[in-house]
């Protein structure tokens, strides 16, 4: 019986995507089987308003933001998601970290 699974997707600013990818194998996410580090990338563009009291990594309170971002994918056991999202927010630059958890077949 296979073990439950799931993909985990978190936006990054560029600068922070090679981070971000080596905090997430560090903690046990990515790995298929007899391979680690294993993800998928995509750019596209993010875009944000902090609001008042904010304190924005990039950009200033009231203010229209777009930031190339990476948007990074990978899967793993359940067991260790809890410990890969730990180390996303550990690392990442984000006061707050767009990610999505998907529970997979």
């Amino acid at each position: 019986m296979p073990t439950p699974c799931s993909k985990i997707v978190v936006y990054v600013p560029l600068t922070y995507a090679e981070v971000v990818r080596q905090a997430i194998g560090a903690a046990g996410g990515g790995k298929l089987g007899k391979y680690s580090l294993c993800s998928f990338s995509v750019r596209g563009v993010g875009r944000f308003k902090p609001e008042e009291g904010a304190r924005p990594y990039i950009g200033i309170a009231g203010k229209l933001e777009e930031v190339e971002e990476e948007r990074i994918e990978v899967t793993r056991d359940d067991a260790v998601v809890s410990s890969v999202i730990a180390a996303i927010k550990k690392v990442h630059p984000y006061e707050e970290v767009a990610m999505d958890v998907y529970k997979l077949g």
